[in-house]
């Protein structure tokens, strides 16, 4: 059974600050241990405020290496995807080397897109880190609640898609799950009834996710006890 470890902090803020201590970790280790640091980024308002602390920090950079979780099939510069945040908050700022940042051709549409990423995921072997957001609906990534992928494909096409835009490409459970750690941030008490049903076994997306080391979850309180009453 998967192991899935509860860490609540009592605001979002708390959140962002011990995940970015965990990422700093995480890093000064894999570059110790092999000179590199594989870390993939999510969405989101709570990795947003991530990569603000991350962006303020004294790190190793030209060892890092970046990947994406999920992207939307946008062009390049619209300020919905994930890469264009990411940028504008920490890869800008930072001095991580541009071929050591690899960003989801999604412009291509899905198909290009999966297929070129494949390939990615292929040469980058193990991710050291990857951090996940969860949604109100469980989802994370875009792994959305009663979709069906190929178990074998390290990279899915997703059409349709819950929330807009409806076309995205998402890294599979499978690849996200085997990193060495997993980070999962869940903030907000919006987020309360979706994480009451992860903790009871409901088979939402976000529950998929296996890591060999377990699953961290950093959570505030209003997600985890819910809103106040």
């Amino acid at each position: 059974m998967q192991k899935t470890n509860w860490h609540t902090f009592a605001e979002p803020d708390d959140v962002a600050a011990a995940a970015c201590a965990f990422i700093l970790g995480q890093a000064r280790r894999a570059i110790a241990d092999r000179n590199a640091f594989k870390l993939v980024l999510a969405g989101g308002t709570t990795p947003e405020k991530i990569y603000h602390l991350l962006a303020q920090s004294q790190a190793d950079w030209e060892h890092w290496h970046i990947y994406f979780g999920d992207e939307r099939c946008l062009p390049v510069t619209n300020k919905e995807r994930n890469s264009y945040m990411a940028c504008r908050t920490l890869l800008d700022k930072v001095t991580i080397p541009a071929n050591q940042i690899h960003i989801m051709p999604t412009e291509l549409g899905a198909e290009a897109a999966a297929e070129a990423y494949r390939k990615t995921v292929a040469n980058a072997d193990v991710f050291d880190c990857v951090l996940l957001g969860m949604g109100e609906d469980g989802h994370t990534a875009s792994l959305f609640p009663g979709r069906q992928h190929a178990q074998d494909e390290t990279v899915h096409t997703v059409y349709n898609s819950s929330k807009p835009p409806p076309e995205r490409i998402s890294l599979s459970a499978k690849t996200l799950g085997s990193a060495r750690r997993v980070l999962i941030l869940v903030t907000g008490a919006g987020k309360y009834p979706a994480v009451q049903q992860w903790r009871q076994g409901v088979d939402l997306p976000v529950a998929r996710i296996e890591c060999e080391q377990g699953v961290d979850v950093y959570i505030d309180t209003a997600a985890f006890n819910g809103p106040n009453d």
